[in-house]
């Protein structure tokens, strides 16, 4: 993925305004709220809470996922709020990814001093 992919920058910039204005140590709860508020001033369009359903050779399970938003209908952005991060995000959002077969995703940690920041790429078989 290029470094400067315009949709993915102005979401890691929103986060950064975020973690710079409120710091480490709220619940995750707060970061999203106060996210979604930046996205809305930064006019980057989202849809938070979203159920992402899951197929299984061609039907659906009634187990879904819920990713904290999405970002332009094609980035999905998973939010934490840990001291930090560690592998097992890092598969939740991979399987996000699956499960949308969206291309990109951000996994946003607040809980560490600095904003953690982990892009993802995802490329079906």
């Amino acid at each position: 993925m290029d470094e400067r992919d315009p949709q993915t920058h102005a979401i890691i910039g929103a986060a950064m305004e975020v973690h710079t204005e409120m710091g480490a140590g709220f619940l995750e709860s707060v970061y999203q709220e106060a996210l979604a508020r930046e996205f809305t001033l930064r006019g980057i369009p989202f849809a938070e809470q979203l159920e992402l359903r899951i197929n299984y050779k061609g039907e659906r399970l009634n187990t879904f996922y819920r990713a904290d938003f999405i970002c332009y209908g094609e980035v999905v952005v998973e939010l934490k709020a840990l001291k930090a991060l560690s592998g097992v995000e890092e598969s939740i959002l991979l399987n996000y990814l699956k499960a949308t077969s969206m291309a990109r995703g951000l996994l946003l940690n607040f809980g560490a001093p600095r904003l953690e920041v982990k892009r993802m790429v995802f490329t079906p078989r």
